[in-house]
């Protein structure tokens, strides 16, 4: 009689070698959506993909796992195995929701809309020359400029107005001295620190300029001149007017050269023209609100 043919033993479980990690089971990535690939025809002896925890095998096909879509696995509370790549997903989640409360938090505090500019009723027109007050130097300079330049600019984010012209003392056939008047009307972006660096530490970045903080002018001006005369046949005096008033900004600067000036022309002295500045502007600016 021959003997019936013996099962193959089955090889018993080895343990984890020594030095090799524990087998740790597919750790989710950070996409969450299928692939956009179309599966390909059955095939009962392949493997899915396996979701979560390992399942048992499907009744009836010893070959084939089922798909399981149990409870996603926790890293370990300690550092080992395969924790690393949880911890990373789980940062990026922690990572995304802190990101979107930032940005929420910025659109809130900053003013994402255009309506947040604080303008305070200024235009800035067409032609500043006409609607602009400079009538505190007609006694100094009596003789109007035929040809004054002006320019205008309207945009979503800026809307400005620029003036230039000639000051003409009597029976002068040129310009003794010059005046600029500029108003920006800032629509999308606070031009407070800004403003505030360049014109308050002005005499630090120019040598030779004094710097006045003045009051009573909007949220806040300075005055800023320089003479270089010194009693002499050369040099020149410059002063301008910068102010601030919510999101708009208004500069009015004066400046003459002693070279243009016959000896009976002198220019006037700059306490008077920073009086005269000071005068204009307040005008100017509430024309601008009308």
């Amino acid at each position: 009689m021959s003997t019936p043919p013996q099962p193959s033993p089955q090889p018993s479980p080895q343990p984890d070698q020594p030095g090799q990690p524990p087998a740790v089971p597919p750790q989710p990535t950070a996409y969450p959506y299928p692939s956009p690939q179309s599966p390909g025809p059955q095939n009962f002896y392949a493997q899915p993909t396996v979701i979560g925890q390992p399942g048992q095998p499907q009744p009836g096909n010893p070959y084939a796992q089922p798909p399981q879509y149990g409870p996603l696995p926790v890293p370990p509370a300690g550092g080992g195995g395969g924790g690393g790549a949880g911890k990373a997903v789980l940062w990026a989640v922690v990572g995304a929701v802190v990101a979107s409360a930032a940005w929420a938090a910025g659109v809130l505090v900053l003013g994402g809309r255009s309506g947040s500019a604080d303008l305070r009723g200024y235009q800035a027109p067409a032609n500043l020359c006409s609607s602009g007050d400079y009538s505190s130097f007609k006694d100094e300079y009596p003789q109007s400029d035929s040809s004054p330049g002006h320019n205008a600019l309207k945009d979503k984010a800026l809307d400005e107005s620029y003036c230039s012209l000639g000051l003409k003392k009597t029976g002068s056939s040129y310009a003794d001295a010059y005046l600029n008047l500029e108003v920006d009307l800032h629509k999308k972006t606070d031009p407070a620190p800004e403003f505030t660096a360049t014109w308050k530490n002005y005499g630090d970045s120019h040598t030779g300029y004094d710097v006045e903080s003045v009051k009573g002018i909007g949220d806040e001006a300075y005055l800023v001149s320089q003479d270089t005369t010194n009693g002499s046949t050369s040099g020149s005096r410059n002063a301008t007017l910068a102010v601030r008033d919510g999101w708009m900004t208004y500069t009015m600067s004066y400046s003459a050269y002693l070279s243009s000036y016959d000896e009976d022309k002198n220019p006037p002295k700059l306490t008077d023209v920073d009086d005269w500045l000071k005068s204009d502007t307040k005008t100017t600016l509430g024309q601008l609100k009308n």
